[in-house]
């Protein structure tokens, strides 16, 4: 028995909203055994997948007032997950950036790396035509998201 075109797109949205509740799941989890709201959690996430981040960023990515992401990074700060230091391209700014020696890089890793670990796995069963498919249609799929953000944001500032 053979899927119809229109099946299979509807497969592909099914499996990728799936996707994207795993991965709020995952995240929550991973948050509460690490002891962190899930806001903090994301905060952390963005600063460490950017490497340095700004207060703005921040603000913006979690959707948090300006005081709300102070009050955020006051607290990352006292738990010594975070550093701040002052932004050379902007002498009244501050940059932040994940603690090396805090023990939230090495939870983060146990946490993580055995999903990593099974994506590896998972991703050396295509062959590199479909793993080229793959990344195309996710970066295709994240644009279109992203536009459809800016698009909410954009009707949402006027």
């Amino acid at each position: 028995m053979t899927n119809s075109i229109s099946d299979l797109h509807m497969q592909v949205f099914m499996a990728a909203r799936d996707q994207g509740l795993a991965g709020v799941l995952f995240r929550n989890a991973a948050g509460r055994k690490l002891g962190l709201n899930i806001t903090d959690w994301e905060c952390l996430s963005l600063v460490n997948i950017k490497g340095v981040s700004t207060p703005k960023e921040l603000a913006h990515f979690t959707g948090l007032t300006t005081g709300s992401t102070t009050a955020m990074l006051d607290r990352l700060e006292k738990a010594d997950l975070i550093i701040r230091k002052p932004n050379p391209d902007d002498r009244r700014g501050v940059l932040i950036q994940i603690n090396p020696d805090s023990a939230i890089n090495r939870y983060s890793k146990e946490l993580v790396g055995p999903l990593q670990q099974a994506h590896r796995e998972l991703l050396s069963t295509y062959s590199e035509k479909e793993l080229a498919v793959i990344v195309d249609f996710l970066r295709r799929f994240t644009q279109n998201v992203q536009a459809a953000t800016a698009a909410i944001e954009a009707d949402t500032a006027t």
